[in-house]
């Protein structure tokens, strides 16, 4: 390829939304503004199903004004997509660019849309077709490998704390057994977030599940148990994704058959089973010999990655700063990649970034490290420190108790 490379470039979103994927989407829209070897930028509706399809918007048309309240909007604006092409979609995708001239594509997404930007990176040199392919990280999951952290995590972390700060104080007014189900079909970082939470040694949430730590039956009811036993009351977070011993995900060891979308993926969100199948187990072995116990169940759902308004203002200038970079790393030669995060060194928080191989990202999932769990049911505070400089600050809260 030649460092001198010029066209037009495409750019799509893909997977779940996040509250700040459309910050990385200016960013990309700004950076073809300031460059020279890139023509015209166009935005691909619902991702790569948009290329082949050749639906796109000319996002030159956009205003300045139009892209600041675009950026501050939940969720993609481009409407997303979870296809993964293989070698027949990417032929309609390389017909597509030829026809109009791409030779740059940058995909919003996950560890999926990394892979699917791996596969069609690796197709374009195939079929020998200039093609400079950069994936632009977000995912509220926070697995992405190789990255230190991902855009749109900090905002649905801040979220999570938030709401399970207001839960505590619900269940300590009206006491009782209370599990929270959270986003993270196989790592825990989301549902570790709930840890900010407790401002006091009391504050739940008490027990905190994920996945990279196996969980039977016996140990959560042990448990729960304990906490309800020694304080009267009991808030549990517990991933989507935990599983049980075997490896078997408590969701999927519940239900008969599970639906999945075309990357495999068994779909966990966006129902109520888990939670009220952990509630009903609370109250059958815990309840019995007359005891009757106050047992509710909440899944939080998809607003915790989608919610206005309550932004991680460091979430938000790194998503755009991601999709910057990726357009200045466009134009440095025979490049191409994920744009990765890393922490730097020092007394205060502060991040760089670098390119790192789309294979380094693509498909696989990166794990709460060991040090970031306790006893299989608790957050260290190794994770804690970790993670507050990408929340932010959290709302003030106080309780009479403090009166001496």
């Amino acid at each position: 390829m030649s460092s001198q490379l010029k066209g037009n470039a495409v750019v799509g979103q893909s997977g779940g939304p996040t509250a700040v994927i459309n910050q990385s989407l200016v960013g990309v829209i700004q950076g073809v503004a300031e460059c020279g070897h890139i023509d015209q930028l166009l935005g691909a509706r619902h991702g790569v199903r948009g290329i082949v399809d050749e639906k796109f918007i000319d996002l030159r048309k956009a205003s300045g004004e139009l892209l600041e309240r675009v950026a501050q909007t939940p969720a993609a604006a481009l409407g997303s997509t979870r296809d993964k092409p293989d070698a027949a979609y990417c032929e309609r995708i390389f017909k597509s660019f030829s026809k109009n001239n791409v030779r740059y594509f940058f995909y919003i997404g996950g560890n999926d849309s990394a892979d699917t930007a791996r596969i069609v990176s690796e197709l374009a040199k195939k079929e020998k077709y200039e093609l400079r392919v950069f994936h632009v990280p977000k995912t509220i999951d926070n697995d992405l490998r190789v990255h230190d952290h991902t855009p749109g995590y900090g905002s649905a972390a801040k979220f999570v704390a938030a709401a399970m700060m207001g839960d505590n104080f619900d269940n300590k007014s009206l006491p009782g057994i209370k599990v929270d189900v959270v986003m993270g079909r196989n790592a825990g970082f989301l549902t570790a977030a709930s840890v900010l939470a407790r401002q006091n040694p009391s504050d739940g949430p008490h027990l905190i599940y994920v996945p990279e730590a196996p969980l039977s039956e016996e140990k959560f009811l042990a448990d729960v148990d304990r906490v309800y036993t020694k304080q009267g009351r009991c808030l549990i977070a517990a991933s989507e994704g935990i599983s049980k011993p075997g490896g078997v995900t408590w969701a999927e060891a519940m239900a008969e058959h599970v639906e999945r979308d075309s990357h495999g993926n068994a779909q966990l969100s966006g129902t109520g089973a888990l939670g009220d199948f952990l509630a009903d187990l609370i109250k059958r072995k815990l309840g019995g010999g007359g005891k009757k116990l106050r047992v509710r169940a909440d899944t939080f759902g998809y607003l915790q990655r989608s919610f206005p308004g309550f932004v991680s203002q460091v979430d938000a200038s790194e998503a755009r700063r991601v999709g910057q970079m990726a357009v200045k790393y466009s134009a440095q030669g025979e490049m191409e990649g994920s744009v990765a995060m890393k922490r730097l060194p020092g007394g205060f928080y502060s991040i760089d970034t670098f390119l790192t191989p789309l294979s380094s990202v693509a498909k696989e999932t990166k794990h709460l490290d060991a040090s970031y769990i306790s006893d299989g049911n608790n957050i260290t505070e190794a994770f804690v420190q970790y993670l507050k400089p990408l929340v932010g600050e959290l709302p003030k809260v106080g309780s009479l108790d403090e009166i001496k």
